[in-house]
């Protein structure tokens, strides 16, 4: 036990390795299918968190628009995906067959020229990251050039995330409206509802996470990380240095998009559908709240914080219905005032220290045992006879 506890402590791999094996095995072989989709869509918020720690925890960038590159992503898969399902067999009952549903509803004759590249699914891929990081890197070059910041930025983006939601419900005819884009049935002629299926996107959405947890890692320990700390503490002596902030700003802030994005691709996979309500400033306070909860200078942190928030959410709002917003807000008030670096907070204040005093009363030498206190008396004793004889030899 103390030889575990030395482990967890001294070793910087260990708590992804334990990430891993909750994600990859314990749960998947004690939870049923239904719940463990729901851990799915859980983890599809967590690549919002992560992005979040990088851009406000490191960066001290606070975005409350990070639902915008949701969405996009997930719209950007969906897209595929429903003119995969709107085939002319599938569509013959429709007025214009070969169109999605809702196109037909609001009388559209032709398919429009921006859902075209979506037959395509390389290109789907291509703009799952493109399509968002594109729109951050507008935003981001138009207000950091400008060196607007803080609580301004804030601002802006929640007004972004009230916009593009207002926008995509107005044109129904092209995004589905305020229902979204639903009826998602297959992928390449893979059917994604089958129980089999969520298996394998729940498999494939934890490997995406591991891999945007490694990328996040290796930038928070690369020099950008230390830049990125550097500025969020002084951004003027930053900048008096040579560095070209807004640079690194723009940077990071791209990076955090591009993530979010992915987890709005695979939430599309595992759910089915996507809908303007997860774009809009509601869904995004509510990530920034799990990346604060789970501890917003922590890429793990922000997972289990992800896990803890939604499987709360869940279990309130099951046990509690009129009472389970109630419920919520208690905890996040709750957890804010008692531990305000969050989850990972507790962990290195509290449970860090537990661990490490348990591994180093392993290492400490025992207490020598009676027989072997007399054995080294014996030899204390014959070495001192030796040394007497020696003694009476040279006199």
């Amino acid at each position: 036990m103390n030889k575990f506890a030395d482990f967890i402590a001294r070793n910087q791999y260990s708590h992804m390795i334990i990430l891993a094996v909750l994600l990859l095995v314990i749960l998947p072989l004690s939870m049923d299918i239904f719940r463990l989709n729901l851990v799915g869509k859980y983890l599809t918020y967590a690549f919002v968190a992560l992005g979040l720690v990088l851009c406000w925890g490191y960066g001290g960038i606070l975005s409350l628009g990070q639902g915008v590159f949701f969405g996009l992503g997930g719209y950007c898969m969906a897209m595929f995906l429903k003119l995969e399902a709107s085939s002319p067999e599938n569509t013959a009952i429709q007025s214009t067959p070969g169109i999605p549903d809702f196109m037909d509803w609001n009388q559209l004759t032709e398919l429009p020229w921006f859902w075209e590249p979506f037959h395509s699914f390389g290109f789907t891929l291509f703009a799952v990251i493109a399509v968002p990081a594109v729109f951050a890197f507008i935003i981001a070059v138009a207000m950091f050039k400008r060196r607007v910041g803080g609580v301004y930025f804030a601002i802006i983006t929640q007004a972004v995330a009230a916009i593009l939601t207002i926008l995509i419900i107005g044109q129904q005819g092209y995004t589905g409206g305020v229902n979204g884009i639903t009826d998602l049935r297959t992928l390449h002629g893979w059917d994604i509802r089958t129980d089999e299926a969520k298996y394998i996107l729940y498999y494939i959405n934890a490997l995406l996470l591991f891999l945007a947890l490694f990328v996040a890692a290796f930038v928070i320990k690369s020099k950008l990380g230390r830049l990125l700390v550097a500025m969020r503490e002084s951004e003027e002596r930053v900048r008096f240095s040579g560095y070209d902030v807004s640079g690194f700003k723009i940077f990071i802030f791209c990076l955090a998009a591009a993530i979010s994005a992915v987890g709005g691709a695979m939430f599309t996979l595992q759910v089915g559908f996507m809908s303007p309500t997860f774009v809009g400033i509601v869904p995004s306070i509510e990530m920034v709240i799990f990346c604060a909860l789970g501890g917003r200078l922590s890429i793990l942190g922000a997972v289990y914080g992800t896990l803890l928030v939604n499987w709360a959410k869940t279990s309130f709002s099951e046990s509690f219905p009129e009472l389970w917003l109630f419920a919520m807000g208690a905890l996040f008030i709750g957890v804010v005032m008692a531990f305000p670096n969050g989850l990972a907070g507790v962990y290195q204040r509290y449970i860090e220290p537990l661990l490490l005093k348990m591994s180093k009363k392993d290492d400490s030498p025992s207490a020598p045992t009676p027989a072997a206190k007399d054995a080294s008396s014996d030899k204390a004793d014959t070495s001192e006879e030796t040394l007497t004889s020696e003694e009476r030899k040279h006199a």
